[in-house]
């Protein structure tokens, strides 16, 4: 084995002895048992659901009362120690990834649910409780919390506090934002903050609306009152085949300009379906170019008045199959394949990347076309599965991270995917975040002065940038050596640009 350079020697000392100073800080805070520092107990730590860039921090912290969290932040402050805050690592962005020299801050302990009030349909809630219990929790009061992210079952509502998480429902009862109506938590100088109100608006500045989806830029989590809303009395899903991605996309748009808000409107292409199929054994399709599945819910009569009306517009779009749940056990079963679409790919490719942005609706085939040329340019295969209602993609590219080429190309993909959709009127980003993976396409979207004015915000609430740095705005050095290789036609691999 090759011994280390002398500036690598350097390099770790300098590491270990910063590590032994901020864990001897924090053992003032916390006890033994909730401070890890060694290699081993780290690791599991290194990275999120974006598991191709990895970095251990220095220390995790596992704090279990918010004094604790108080004490920590303070303790870090006082020290210029970076802190990143960990719910429980789904993130699809890096947003979570922890910072080489800095204290991952993990809330997982934190997972108790406070309060169900029935009367003003709210629940009150730690920041470590997973958004599926939350509904567990309200289900005897016949109420249930509305977002419902594919990862549902595990991700915690202090990360989709973080970003704004939606899910298969978004369309009719929106995102994170929607249905939140205060977060208390606290600064990185450790100061106590809540944002919101239990009423349904707040005097002064709306800083709710700045914090949900701030990727744990400007305040720690702990605490989140979220809205309850009542179960419907019957819910039925359509699933309809076309044999051209073009026809499914007009239709998303027909079901909409018709004056249809679907309680959910998602979109499946070939390979996806394929995918998710062998996987969970839904019911789909295998010979339809996409699928759509088109849910409605509400009383028995608006249900089938709805149901109707959207099985018209469909079949006027060119459906050349449309099956309709006939009970709760089938309408489960067609919703199964969208909601392990994830998993599913990973059952068939060693790696995968699942990209996100925003189009407008009645650019979706454009969209799914522009992918298949890229499917040929960079050598990947892509599955698409898409929230088509509100135009949102989730193109998951097939790569193996052991292969750097593959990793490279499927960066290259990504970006391209990114950026044809803001040329196509679209964001960067919908619902998981920019993070990481998504800094130097933020550079295409947004101008030097609008990435100052968000670092302005932040530097309100953490002027000396130590929550969660390098990550969701970026620099203007950064935009300028984007800028450059995208001149020569290239593009940089992100570890190029990690020094900015």
């Amino acid at each position: 084995m090759n011994a280390p350079m002398p500036n690598e020697t350097q390099d770790l000392q300098q590491r270990a002895q910063r590590q032994a100073e901020v864990a001897q800080a924090l053992t003032a805070c916390l006890p033994p048992h909730a401070l890890l520092w060694h290699n081993e107990d780290t690791t599991p730590y290194e990275c999120d659901g974006l598991s191709a860039y990895r970095q251990r921090p220095l220390v995790v912290a596992l704090p279990e009362t918010e004094a604790q969290v108080q004490a920590v932040l303070r303790a870090c402050y006082a020290l210029g120690v970076p802190v990143v805050a960990r719910g429980a690592g789904t993130g699809l962005s890096g947003g979570a990834m922890p910072h080489g020299m800095g204290v991952t801050l993990s809330l997982a302990k934190f997972n108790k649910i406070i309060r169900v009030d029935a009367h003003s349909r709210s629940a009150q809630v730690q920041c470590g409780v997973r958004n599926l219990a939350i509904s567990e929790a309200a289900a005897p009061y016949g109420l249930y919390y509305a977002p419902d992210p594919s990862s549902q079952i595990a991700c915690t509502i202090g990360g989709n506090v973080a970003e704004n998480a939606g899910g298969v429902h978004c369309l009719k009862y929106g995102l994170t934002l929607h249905n939140i109506l205060k977060v208390r938590g606290f600064t990185m100088q450790g100061e106590a903050v809540a944002f919101g109100s239990d009423a349904l608006d707040a005097a002064g500045l709306d800083l709710l609306s700045i914090v949900i989806g701030s990727e744990g830029m400007l305040a720690v989590t702990t605490e989140v009152t979220v809205k309850l809303v009542p179960k419907p009395q019957l819910a039925r899903c359509i699933m309809a085949s076309f044999d051209d991605i073009r026809k499914a996309g007009d239709a998303v748009a027909g079901v909409i300009a018709a004056g249809i808000i679907p309680a959910g409107l998602e979109m499946m292409d070939k390979p996806m379906t394929a995918a998710v199929e062998d996987y969970v054994h839904a019911g789909y399709d295998l010979s339809a170019a996409a699928i759509l599945l088109c849910e409605s819910d509400g009383t028995p009569e608006e249900v089938e008045e709805e149901i109707g009306r959207m099985s018209a517009v469909l079949r006027q779009h060119g459906a050349t199959a449309i099956a309709i749940s006939r009970d709760e056990a089938e309408r489960l079963k067609f919703w199964s394949g969208r909601k392990n679409a994830f998993p599913a790919s990973g059952r068939i490719s060693p790696d995968y990347m699942c990209m996100d942005s925003t189009i407008p609706r009645k650019r979706l085939a454009d969209i799914l076309i522009a992918i298949g040329e890229m499917e040929k340019k960079y050598g990947l295969r892509c599955c698409n599965v898409f929230h088509a209602g509100d135009g949102n993609l989730h193109p998951l590219i097939l790569f193996d991270a052991n292969d750097p080429d593959q990793l490279h190309r499927c960066e290259l993909f990504g970006a391209d995917i990114l950026e044809t959709s803001v040329a196509m009127g679209g964001t960067v980003t919908g619902e998981h975040g920019v993070g990481i993976e998504k800094l130097n396409s933020m550079c295409v979207q947004f101008s030097a002065e609008e990435n100052e004015q968000m670092f302005g915000v932040k530097r309100a609430f953490d002027a000396k940038g130590l929550l969660n740095p390098g990550k969701v705005i970026p620099t203007p050095q950064r935009c300028a050596e984007y800028g450059k290789m995208l001149v020569r036609g290239g593009r940089l691999k992100f570890a190029e640009l990690e020094r900015f």
